[in-house]
C-alpha cells in the first residue's frame, strides 16, 4: 500500500502552534496592513512558520486580484556584470512589494525579446523591466493596452510617451564624450574606439565623436573598431587598431567587458598601460577597481537604475503614475583611474 502523502501545513496550523488567530497570522504574512504587531508575537509566529516549513499558497490570492505577483527582469547578458546589478535593484524594489522575479536573458535577440509580450499577454507577469536591444516601441504597445507594465532601461532619453512606456537611462553620449575628453587632456590625439551598432553602442560612439569635434580633431581613418560587447571581442578589436599606420595612444571601449579584453591583448603584446596605450571603459562594474592596472571608466549605478526603474513599474501598477510614459535621468560619474 502506497502511504499516504503528507498534508502541507496551513495558516491555521501556524495559529494553533504560535497561539494565536488565523487572522493575525495573515496580517503578518502579508505584511501590508496598517496594524502594530508586538515584536514577540510576531517572532512567535515566524518560529512557528519555520518550523512547520510553511510555504504561503498565492494561487487564490492571484486569482482573487487577477494578478500574477510577479515582474519580468530582462538582460541581454548575465556575464556583463552590470546588468546583474540591474536585477539586483529591480528585486530589492520586488522583495518590498511582494513580488516574484523572473529573469530572462535574450543574448541581444528579437525573438527571446519577444518572449516577454507573450508572457504578459498570458497573464503569467504584471509587468517588466527590460534593457531591450531589438523589440521596438509599438510591439510593446499591446502589453500596455492590457495593463501590463512596461520600464525600459534605456542607452539615452526616448519620447515613447503616446505608447504610455517608462524609461530610466543615463546620458551616455554626454558620460562618453566626458571620458575621451578625459583623454585628450591627458595629451591623446590619436584615440581607438571600440563600440557595438546595438544597445547603448551608437550613443557612446556619439560622444567619442563630439568630444574630437569640441576639440577641432579628426577622427582618423581606421579608429573606430566593431565589438559585441564581450571581452573577446575587446580582445580581437586589438589587433586592427595596433595595425594601423599610425596606431592609437588610447582605447576607448565602450563597455568594461571590451577595455579588459582589450588591456589583456595589450599586456600579451608586452605593452605597458598607460605608457604605451591608454585603456578606458563603461560601466565601472565590480573588477574594473581591482584589475591591474585599474580601469578608467564611467560609472553608472546599475543597482540604482534596477530599483528607479521597479519604483516607476510598481507606480504603473497601482495606478499612482500619470496616464503619459515617464522618462527619467540616472546621473553617472567619471571616475579616473591608473589605465589613462
Amino acid at each position: 500500500m502506497r502511504g499516504r502523502v503528507p498534508r502541507r501545513p496551513t495558516q491555521t496550523d501556524v495559529a494553533r502552534l504560535a497561539g494565536v488567530s488565523q487572522t493575525l497570522v495573515s496580517l503578518v504574512l502579508n505584511d501590508n496592513r496598517p496594524i502594530a504587531v508586538p515584536a514577540a508575537t510576531r517572532k512567535r509566529i515566524l518560529d512557528a512558520v519555520e518550523e512547520l516549513s510553511y510555504v504561503r499558497n498565492t494561487s487564490g490570492r492571484q486569482l482573487r486580484l487577477q494578478r500574477a505577483f510577479r515582474v519580468a527582469a530582462v538582460v541581454p547578458d548575465i556575464t556583463n556584470l552590470f546588468y546583474p546589478s540591474v536585477v539586483q535593484g529591480v528585486q530589492n524594489v520586488a522583495d518590498r512589494n511582494g513580488y516574484e522575479v523572473l529573469v530572462l536573458i535574450t543574448d541581444r535577440i528579437l525573438e527571446k525579446e519577444l518572449k516577454v509580450v507573450r508572457l504578459g499577454l498570458e497573464g503569467s507577469i504584471d509587468g517588466v523591466v527590460a534593457a531591450f536591444f531589438q523589440v521596438a516601441s509599438d510591439r510593446l504597445r499591446r502589453l500596455v493596452e492590457w495593463g501590463v507594465g512596461v520600464v525600459r532601461v534605456e542607452a539615452h532619453r526616448r519620447h515613447d510617451e503616446e505608447v504610455g512606456l517608462d524609461s530610466v537611462y543615463i546620458d551616455n553620449a554626454g558620460a562618453s564624450r566626458d571620458l575621451v575628453i578625459h583623454l585628450i587632456e591627458r595629451g591623446h590625439r590619436r584615440i581607438g574606439v571600440i563600440t557595438s551598432p546595438q544597445g547603448p553602442g551608437p550613443s557612446r560612439l556619439r560622444g567619442y565623436r563630439e568630444a574630437h569635434r569640441l576639440h577641432g580633431l579628426a577622427v582618423a581613418r581606421g579608429m573606430v573598431v566593431a565589438g559585441d560587447f564581450s571581452s573577446e571581442s575587446g580582445h580581437a578589436a586589438v589587433a586592427g587598431l595596433l595595425a594601423l599606420p599610425e596606431p592609437p595612444t588610447a582605447i576607448f571601449a565602450a563597455n568594461d567587458m571590451m577595455a579588459i579584453g582589450a588591456s589583456t591583448a595589450l599586456l600579451e603584446r608586452g605593452l605597458r598601460i598607460p605608457g604605451d596605450v591608454a585603456v578606458a571603459g563603461f560601466d565601472d562594474i565590480p573588477v574594473a577597481g581591482i584589475i591591474r592596472p585599474p580601469l578608467t571608466t564611467v560609472a553608472q549605478d546599475g543597482v540604482r537604475m534596477g530599483e528607479r526603474a521597479a519604483e516607476l513599474l510598481f507606480e504603473r501598477l497601482t495606478a499612482e503614475a500619470p496616464l503619459p510614459g515617464r522618462s527619467e535621468q540616472i546621473p553617472h560619474r567619471l571616475i579616473v583611474r591608473e589605465s589613462t
